[in-house]
This record gives structure tokens, sequence and C-alpha cells, in this order.
């Protein structure tokens, strides 16, 4: 696997380009749904959240349909990013008052089931809150993830001290994290050799592999171990006191946050062991219940979802950028992945993807209504999968390697289980 950070990259030189700005405040007017499905028209309205989001999303879809990227309706171009971006706008709109309830309401929830771990002395009680703990560090970092990309608040350094903050949590060190997802992720999507999120090998590059490292990418795409390929290939390798091999700008900044998270785990650890003697609890029992498996849960949920965020059949990875600048990447390499319960909220909208892709700046508070008008107005451009148990594990059995001339799929003996050319959906 290549580095995070090819040399060409500095990461000290980012563009202004890649946070959009705060749109200007504006009195709660009047929306004409039908202007927006007709002529294109960018009416500027406030949507309020959480309430009547389904409804919005059900009043465009009414007026232009969403088609499935499978069914391929490709009569209307896709657009430049600059023009998505701007049919975003209206729904831009950054909360601090929706921010901060989101935020304490998590942490709040998180530290009582984190006391009730300690306090209930019943193990199948610890075990379901321990599990429910995991849970809501995602929850967390979502927040945090929002925070990071300055889309939670108007306010540049409270979005800052936010991340860090809801971070702790998860032990993900925020300057690290900005470097590889902001940059590195965002910037280039499903790009060969740039992007190192679940980048998958080639025929080639797999056979050359040794075979322990072999067997750890079968274990990794399996479907069962997203836990550990996060743990071990992104927490562990590029964002806990990365090497230089991986990360070749080295800034004070970095080994800081690394120690932040080093002390919160300090800290998290010793509050167990001090608990576990004033509970008479075994204090590896508690370490157990209260550090180990809500990490766990934690590092499942977040390789699960960076994993079907950009993984499908019908997604394609590129080799060279020019291909890949060419395929409308901010779209094209991105999943919708839809849920019939509460699971999507529950993370917060963060499966709403392709129009946080598209325009990072949108906050989560509002992502839901962004991805129904880009629904609405791209029909046949993005890929909108139902979940499913059984389609998430035929994805993993098909989703092995990739062949970037073919852009196609295969599994670990090179044999095709995508069709060829999925490359061309995004033309």
């Amino acid at each position: 696997m290549p580095p995070a950070l090819p040399g060409i990259i500095d990461v000290d030189q980012r563009s202004s380009k890649s946070e959009p700005s705060q749109p200007a405040a504006a009195a709660r007017p009047v929306f004409d749904l039908r202007q927006i499905a007709a002529n294109g028209g960018v009416v500027s309205w406030r949507l309020p959240y959480p309430a009547g989001t389904g409804g919005y999303r059900r009043q465009i879809a009414s007026l232009m349909p969403t088609t499935h990227a499978n069914q391929a309706n490709q009569a209307i171009p896709l657009p430049h990013r600059k023009v998505l971006r701007s049919w975003l706008v209206p729904v831009s709109t950054k909360s601090t008052t929706i921010a901060l309830a989101l935020a304490l309401t998590d942490l709040a929830l998180f530290t009582a089931l984190m006391a009730g771990v300690v306090l209930s002395g019943n193990p199948v009680v610890q075990l379901f809150m321990a599990l429910l703990a995991g849970f809501m560090i995602a929850r967390l970092f979502i927040l945090g993830h929002d925070a990071c990309h300055q889309s939670f608040t108007p306010h540049r350094r409270l979005n800052r001290w936010l991340g860090r903050l809801l971070f702790l949590p998860s032990l993900t060190p925020y300057s690290l994290w900005d470097v590889g997802h902001n940059i590195v992720h965002h910037g280039y999507t499903n790009l060969s050799g740039f992007d190192f999120v679940w980048q998958p090998s080639t025929l080639e590059a797999y056979e050359r592999m040794p075979a322990w490292k072999q067997r750890l990418e079968r274990i990794y795409r399996s479907g069962w171990a997203p836990w550990l390929y996060y743990l071990v290939e992104i927490w562990w390798k590029r964002l806990y006191f990365p090497s230089k091999a991986v990360m070749p700008t080295r800034r004070g900044i970095f080994a800081a946050d690394s120690l932040l998270v080093s002390a919160a785990a300090a800290a998290w650890i010793a509050g167990l062991l001090v608990a576990a003697s004033a509970t008479g609890q075994s204090p590896l029992w508690l370490l157990a219940v209260g550090f180990l498996l809500p990490l766990l849960v934690w590092n499942g949920l977040i390789g699960f979802v960076v994993y079907v965020h950009h993984t499908h059949t019908r997604i394609a990875w590129y080799a060279d950028k020019k291909s890949w600048s060419g395929a409308n990447p901010f779209v094209s390499t991105t999943v919708h992945l839809t849920f019939n319960s509460f699971f999507g909220a529950a993370l917060h909208h963060i499966m709403e993807h392709t129009a946080h892709h598209v325009d990072m700046g949108v906050p989560l508070y509002r992502l839901k209504q962004a991805q129904a008008i880009l629904e609405a107005r791209l029909p046949g451009h993005i890929v909108i999968q139902p979940f499913s148990w059984h389609w998430y594990f035929d994805t993993a059995k098909r989703c092995k390697l990739y062949h970037f001339e073919r852009g196609q799929w295969t599994d670990f003996s090179g044999a095709a289980t995508s069709e060829a050319g999925v490359l061309a959906l995004a033309q």
C-alpha cells in the first residue's frame, strides 16, 4: 500500500477552496420546490432540524424522480462541482445552537452509559451498556468529523476545540484526521496511490505480497473484520503517532494531538481502575467492558461505514489522475446507503454521503435535505443502495481486488465479479 501522503502533497499549503464559505444569514423566506425542479433556480431557504426532513425529500422526489445509478439514465450531463455546490447553498446554514445541543446530548448519553457500566454490577447489563457506549462513541466522532470539516458551527475556533473534545472517546488525533481525511480522502476519493481508505490491490500487487499479508488482506475483505482493518490500517498506522514513511510531513500539532488522546486513554483507564477498587469489581473485567469493548464496537462501526461509503460493484477506482478527474469523482465514487429503520438518523445522517462529498460545508443536520436535492436533480448519476446484510456480504465477496484497465472488481484469483467498464458510469 503506498504512503498516505505522496511527496507531491504538502499539507501546509491547503487550498482555501476545500473549505466552502459560510453563506450569509437571511430571514426565513418562502421557497418553491417546483422552481428548483423545473428551471434550476436556486431559492434561498432555511430548513429546520430535524422535523420535516422526510417531507422535503418526498416533495422533491415527486417533482423529479430519483434514478438509481445502475439504471443508468445518463441523459442529463453532470454539471461542474461549483454548480452542484450552488444548489446546496440554501441548506448549508450552520447553527451554533443546534451543534451545541447535539454535542451536549451525545456527551451526556455517553457519560450516562459509562456510569451504568461501572455502577450496574450486573454483567449482562454491563455488556449491553458497553455496546451502546461504543455506538455513542461513533455518534460523538461523527459530530467531531463535522467540526473538523468546519461545518458544525459558524465559528472556526469553536469547531477546532469541539472537534478535539468530541474525538477523545474514539482516541482520534484531530490534526492527523484532518490531513488524512479532509485533504487526502476528500481531495482524491478512490484515486489509487492517494486515497488509502479501503484501497483495493491489483492481482499483480496481491501476488507479490508475502503469505502473511495475503492472509491479512483476505481477513480484512471477508466482511467480518472492518474493526480490525480500521484499528490497524487507519488508526494505528496513520493516526496514532504515524511513522515518517506514512506521514512525511512532521508538525508539532500532530504529536500534540497524539499525546492528547494518549492522556485521555490513560485517564479513562485510571478512572476504571479506581472505580473497580471502589466497587469491589475485577479490574480486568471493568477494563474489558468499560474500555476495550466500547472501542472495539467503535472500530467496527467506523470500519464498516467507511467501507460501504465507497465500495460497491458499481463504484470505480482509478489508477491515474486524468481518468479520475474526468469521472466527476465527487459524485461517482460515493454510495448513498439507505435504511428502512432509524439507523441512518442514529448515525447523524452520515450515510447521506454523496451530498457530503459534493460539499463538505453542509452540516450533518442538513445532509438529508442536501442529498434529496442532488438525487432529484441528478437522475442516473448517484449510486443509491438499499442496505441489507445480503448485499453487504455479497459486496464483500465480490470486491476483493481491482482491475484498473478494465474498470472491474475481481476476486482473489483475478476472476471478474462485476461488469467491465464500471468507470463509464460516471461519464
